[in-house]
């Protein structure tokens, strides 16, 4: 059976000098009718002012765990070196609870250099992030088994990332969702390899939904064609525009129309 055809939001939590902007953004979201809001895991604005306005992650999600009804959340990507990876599990573990059931654990290796200096972390290198990256992940999933009480679900994990020789792997014994940032045919490419090194890690491919940013309707069906089924609107503030991520979600709804309730 496959996949339904959703669509997310990414609210960039920067340049909003009051809260209050991003919390309006969550509920125009929510209404909008996308199926996940997620934020970003950084600790300074990633484009525009270098020093401007920005808010934490994790505790955020918490809000919108109390603030919203239908949408999954998320953050697209945690940083894998900011937190203990048993207390990641955890604070996933609370806002899974308190959403409902609605977390989605998305993780990477981290890359923007700022947050590691400024915050006094261990920059060291692509590989040797990613290194703890894989250490982190069966903690991760060791301490999800045993906490009380337990997630409402299995909570589903998002890696973000394309690298072959080490994200990609880590996708294929890990990951129930992978986000690319690859060109079409650079995904395909990746996309076979994580199918091959899914098989190898005893796992089915199919049980791994392949994420992308949204490319625009004149290029979507390629993409779910080819595989994606998650596609994923970015915007920042202070105005979270949500023209494109209305227009994604049209799209969604004539691609897979809502189910018949009844017979005329």
């Amino acid at each position: 059976m496959s996949r339904p055809v959703r669509i997310g939001v990414q609210l960039q939590p920067q340049h909003a000098p009051d809260y209050a902007l991003i919390r309006d953004a969550v509920l125009r979201s929510e209404d909008a009718g996308v199926d996940i809001v997620f934020n970003w895991d950084h600790f300074f604005p990633l484009y525009g002012d270098p020093d401007g306005a920005h808010f934490e992650c994790w505790t955020m999600l918490g809000a919108w765990a109390e603030q919203t009804e239908r949408v999954e959340i998320g953050a697209l990507v945690t940083g894998g070196g900011y937190r203990n990876p048993d207390l990641l599990a955890d604070m996933a573990r609370t806002v899974d609870h308190i959403s409902g059931g609605r977390l989605i654990l998305g993780i990477g290796a981290g890359w923007f250099e700022k947050d590691y200096t400024e915050y006094g972390y261990e920059f060291g290198t692509a590989g040797s992030r990613l290194n703890l990256l894989g250490e982190y992940l069966p903690r991760i999933e060791a301490r999800l088994g045993t906490l009380n009480p337990a997630p409402t679900r299995r909570i589903p994990i998002l890696i973000g990332g394309g690298g072959e020789k080490k994200t990609l792997p880590l996708v294929g014994r890990y990951g129930d969702i992978w986000h690319s940032f690859s060109d079409l045919d650079t995904y395909v490419r990746k996309a076979n390899l994580l199918a091959d090194l899914a098989t190898d890690a005893g796992r089915s491919p199919a049980d791994i939904q392949h994420s992308a940013p949204w490319p625009g309707v004149e290029d979507a069906q390629r993409f779910v064609d080819a595989g994606v089924t998650l596609f994923t609107v970015d915007t920042g503030g202070p105005d979270y525009d949500l023209t494109v991520v209305r227009e994604a979600t049209a799209w969604r709804d004539e691609f897979t129309p809502p189910p018949l309730t009844g017979l005329s």
